[in-house]
């Protein structure tokens, strides 16, 4: 299996050129790190159980601290994940996040960072799931990798096919409302995945805490492409 330093490797080749993932300007926008861990006080039961609770807490927090984006998550263990049965199927839950989250208004506009094709696509309607999910396939040098693009829009699934080519700098998809995303606040989960181990339209965003070597290093950290948009 690929490695993350191989992955890093491929980006530094000078002919390899990534994109922004959504719109920012680093000279006038902020960007708020947001803890979804068991650390968060404020992140209290009645809050997690609704989503519009959820979504105003999440938005006065950018609001309140000016900024444009909340962003955050990899490799954090959080007790959010407890308000949907979705992630508890298995004797162990999962709790532990392998993406990044980056967190705004709902038909935020997501571009693709570099040229790939569409490897797959899925409307995942459990609740606290993806929801409307588009998983692109890319070639990084010698690395082929995938990206997972979570809580869109179910607009943003329109017209798609598997192996159709999305040029870097094209917007293909938005941020999703509660009703299309998940029930959850409207966000990006953005996840980079080496092996899709046959899977289609869906990979795990979220595993147990006893699989997070296995999982962190099929899913190595975001921050190699986003630091192109931040």
């Amino acid at each position: 299996m690929k490695q993350p330093i191989d992955l890093i490797a491929a980006l530094n080749q000078g002919d390899v050129v990534i994109g922004k993932v959504v719109d920012f300007d680093a000279a006038h926008d902020l960007l708020y790190s947001l803890d979804l861990t068991t650390e968060n006080k404020e992140l209290t039961d009645d809050v997690l159980n609704d989503t519009d609770l959820f979504s105003n807490w999440v938005e006065d927090k950018l609001r309140l601290n000016n900024c444009r984006y909340g962003i955050g998550g990899y490799n954090e263990h959080r007790s959010i994940y407890a308000r949907s049965a979705h992630f508890d199927a298995t004797e162990e839950p999962r709790r532990l996040h392998l993406g990044v989250d980056i967190w705004g208004a709902v038909g935020t506009p997501v571009y693709n960072f570099h040229d790939a094709i569409v490897h797959s696509f899925k409307f995942n309607n459990n609740f606290g799931d993806y929801g409307a999910t588009i998983i692109l396939k890319y070639i990084l040098g010698d690395i082929v990798m995938h990206a997972l693009y979570g809580h869109l829009s179910l607009k943003s699934l329109d017209g798609l096919e598997e192996g159709m080519f999305i040029s870097e700098g094209q917007q293909f998809a938005t941020f999703g409302a509660k009703e299309e995303n998940g029930y959850w606040p409207p966000h990006l989960h953005f996840q980079l995945i080496f092996n899709m181990q046959t899977l289609k339209g869906d990979y795990p965003g979220v595993c147990q805490y006893t699989k997070r070597d296995i999982y962190l290093k099929n899913c190595p950290d975001p921050a190699l492409i986003l630091t192109h948009t931040f």
